[in-house]
């Protein structure tokens, strides 16, 4: 399966984990941009496409995505699945927790994206989430916290790309979230 990961990065943290799942989804090559640098062109070349979004400035979008957002509409997702991983700090920004993978959520979703690799959102302590599907207790797509619990950051990689593989694999949407955020 073509795979492409797709990131907006200010600090860096959000180009790291994009290179831990480059090595952990191991199913073939799979090509990394940055959105700074690249925008989303080429991305309807790709089976899988992985988005990762930090949050930023107390639940915003980070600036590469809010950039590109209307590229967004140019891809056809109607035979691709997407996976989405997002960063946040749930202690200093408690009550926006991950609110940017939430909002891309939202868009992809409005978009006819078919999302993977919803994630437990047991063991995170947080206020509010835009990416917290309330009634199924999952966020829409891989949780981080890279500064509070990051050496929780590579096992939760792992076992994620794991479910995203499996997914894949069966080119299903088993794992697909459906759920409205709140």
């Amino acid at each position: 399966m073509k795979t492409a990961i797709y990131f907006g990065s200010t600090s860096g943290n959000t180009e790291e984990v994009a290179d831990l799942i480059a090595r952990y989804l191991g199913m073939h090559q799979v090509d990394k941009y940055d959105l700074a640098r690249t925008g989303l062109a080429g991305a309807d070349a790709y089976d899988l496409l992985v988005f990762g979004i930090p949050t930023w400035d107390g639940g915003n979008l980070q600036g590469d995505w809010e950039d590109r957002w209307q590229e967004l509409s140019r891809i056809d997702f109607s035979n691709r699945l997407v996976a989405l991983f997002g960063l946040g700090d749930q202690y200093g920004y408690s009550e926006t927790y991950l609110d940017g993978m939430g909002m891309l959520h939202a868009h992809l979703s409005g978009l006819g994206a078919r999302i993977v690799g919803s994630w437990p959102a047991a063991g995170y302590s947080f206020e509010s989430s835009k990416a917290l599907c309330q009634r199924e207790g999952r966020f829409v797509g891989l949780a981080l916290d890279v500064e509070s619990e990051g050496h929780l950051t590579e096992p939760r990689v792992m076992e994620w790309c794991r479910q995203v593989v499996e997914a894949a694999a069966e080119r299903t949407v088993s794992a697909a979230v459906t759920c409205a955020v709140t």
